[in-house]
């Protein structure tokens, strides 16, 4: 390889990005850079401006310009940082998580729209270079919480929920063919028959492949949302993965309106439990069971979307 042959690539690329015309139509009143800090913004519960800065390699001046049009704007909140004083700690206001939300979506769209022009088997081959190039020029730098990503599905998510669950679980728990085939109920009746407006499912991306999902589903109480099938692959956890996927369905949850959030759990998952318990979730119930080829604890954890504590505990649930 030549520098010639880099810089020809880089040419052409260019013409790719102006080809999804990133910087006019797809951001409106937001240039691509201005675009960029909403992004790094709400891919990270809250950043200091001077991380913000070194993330996008931008000029102190011209970022803080950028965050005073944001904050006229109503999209940025600045406070004293909880690493420093005397940092800024940047937050997007509600009015900011919706814009980053539609630019995520047009910027989606716009890029589904290139790929309509590849051809399906083509794609993989694409795909893996891409991977190629990120791996070779990218060195041996440990992942960071921000380069994960929540999205939605796509197809073969949902089969890689079914096969994640069930060959994680089973080198971990020693879980049998029986959690499988429940994990495989659980998908099968979200793909076939769900509201999209009240149920979602998030998929956590890191370096272009899958590492943890989540699922809220309605329970069969009326208000009442259910989380279920939070993973998180084992050489993704640390990265603070499974506190954005149950961040994520419980601000789904209230946004919709459900007035509390419930889910069903083992004992043995620790991990999780802490989790749950730093969101708010209070345990009210417990069972011994034999499920999975293993005897187990079932518990019963409970979120009050609304903050009224008046409630009581009906028959024990599953996942």
């Amino acid at each position: 390889m030549t520098v010639q042959d880099i810089r020809s690539f880089n040419r052409f690329y260019t013409n790719v990005i102006g080809a999804l015309d990133y910087g006019r139509h797809l951001y409106a009143a937001y240039t691509l850079t201005e675009s960029r800090v909403l992004y790094e913004l709400a891919h990270a519960p809250a950043m200091d401006a001077a991380d913000l800065r070194a993330e996008l390699s931008l000029d102190a001046g011209y970022l803080s310009r950028i965050l005073n049009k944001f904050e006229q704007d109503g999209l940025v909140e600045r406070g004293a940082s909880d690493k420093d004083p005397r940092r800024r700690r940047i937050t997007l206001t509600a009015r900011g998580r919706d814009t980053a939300g539609l630019l995520e979506e047009r910027a989606r769209e716009t890029v589904a729209a290139l790929l309509d022009t590849v051809s399906p088997a083509d794609r993989p081959r694409l795909t893996e270079a891409m991977r190629t190039i990120r791996t070779v020029l990218g060195g041996d730098r440990a992942p960071r919480p921000r380069d994960v990503v929540l999205r939605d599905p796509v197809p073969g998510d949902l089969g890689w929920i079914v096969q994640r669950n069930a060959a994680v679980y089973a080198a971990e728990y020693g879980f049998n063919a029986d959690y499988e085939g429940l994990v495989a109920r659980i998908v099968a009746d979200f793909a076939e028959d769900h509201d999209p407006h009240l149920e979602r499912v998030w998929i956590a991306e890191l370096d272009g492949r899958p590492v943890g999902c989540v699922m809220c589903v309605r329970d069969e109480a009326p208000a009442t949302a259910r989380l279920r099938l939070l993973l998180v692959e084992p050489d993704a956890r640390g990265l603070g993965v499974g506190d954005r996927l149950v961040g994520a369905c419980v601000d789904f949850a209230r946004g919709v309106g459900y007035r509390e959030l419930v889910l069903w759990t083992n004992d043995i998952l620790s991990a999780a439990r802490r989790v749950y318990q730093r969101h708010g979730f209070v345990l009210v119930a417990e069972q011994p069971h034999r499920s999975f080829g293993q005897d187990l604890v079932g518990q019963d954890w409970r979120l009050d979307l609304l903050g009224t504590p008046e409630w009581r505990p009906t028959a024990t649930t599953r996942q």
